[in-house]
């Protein structure tokens, strides 16, 4: 089975602790820009939606309005860096760049549901080395930084432990184009009889987080960019879970972002392998 090693365990210096706090500062600020538009939403206030792959694959204007507050304010506190952010692109440069999606799960935003995030990491060499996840209405902030552990307002967060396959709760999402989304539905029936049961709550970071608090034993989704994954997968791998991201594993697929509780992850991967998820 192909996986990530946890993040390594050796001293954490002061410049990776002040990306952190650069990344909750910025992070948090964003997110009270969403709250806001969501409580006006909420309260009858239109708000623009835009489609971008499919019809189903929605941006709102508070996404775009979220992403340039990251940047403008990542312009004042780490001038010079690079950003890459799901809505205005950009691309990863020499030192660190800045990886944001301003709303991670917009249709459940759209919807007036309050699971969806804003996500920030920072990277050097496409490594995360910090990275922090706040949710706009319940002000959760989940933060990790690389060597030093993941936490969760304060707590530090530890994976569960679940003792077999048939006890192990997972996390997936689907695809925008309706053919790939009847591929996935069809491997997830076949996981289906072998483990608890499935989650698909709708944002991807939240669900790595999800799996560092052992709120559920795993998580799997196939197409994920890296706006998705850098910060709520160092969350997951600070805490202790077995991570595998796109481009590392093809027993899964190319595309495949991986992460779960040690004590099952490899019946996990196997079963996976087994209902066709590299196809899916």
């Amino acid at each position: 089975m192909a996986q990530r090693p946890v993040w390594s365990h050796g001293c954490v210096g002061a410049f990776e602790s002040e990306l952190k706090n650069v990344a909750v500062q910025v992070a948090g600020e964003a997110a009270s820009l969403v709250r806001q538009a969501r409580e006006a939403m909420l309260t009858g206030r239109p708000v623009r939606v835009d489609t971008k792959s499919t019809d189903t694959d929605v941006v709102t204007a508070v996404d775009r309005a979220s992403e340039r507050l990251v940047r403008e304010r990542l312009a004042e506190l780490r001038p010079g860096e690079h950003v890459l952010g799901e809505e205005e692109g950009g691309s990863a440069g020499d030192g660190v760049t800045w990886v944001v999606d301003p709303i991670d799960g917009t249709v459940n935003f759209l919807y007036g549901s309050p699971v969806f995030s804003v996500s920030l990491a920072a990277q050097v060499d496409g490594v995360s080395l910090a990275g922090v996840v706040v949710e706009p209405v319940d002000g959760r902030v989940w933060t990790a930084v690389r060597g030093e552990g993941a936490w969760l307002d304060g707590r530090r967060l530890g994976t569960s432990s679940p003792e077999r396959l048939e006890l192990t709760l997972v996390a997936t999402g689907f695809a925008y184009a309706a053919e790939r989304r009847e591929r996935q539905a069809r491997a997830v029936a076949d996981l289906l009889g072998r483990v608890r049961d499935i989650r698909r709550p709708g944002s991807a970071s939240l669900d790595l987080c999800a799996v560092a608090a052992g709120w559920t034993d795993a998580y799997i989704e196939h197409g994920l960019k890296r706006w998705d994954w850098a910060a709520g997968a160092l969350i997951a791998a600070e805490a202790g879970a077995v991570v595998s991201l796109p481009g590392e594993d093809e027993e899964l697929g190319v595309d495949a972002t991986f992460a779960a509780a040690p004590s099952i992850a490899e019946p996990l991967h196997a079963a996976l392998v087994e209902c066709g998820f590299k196809g899916a």
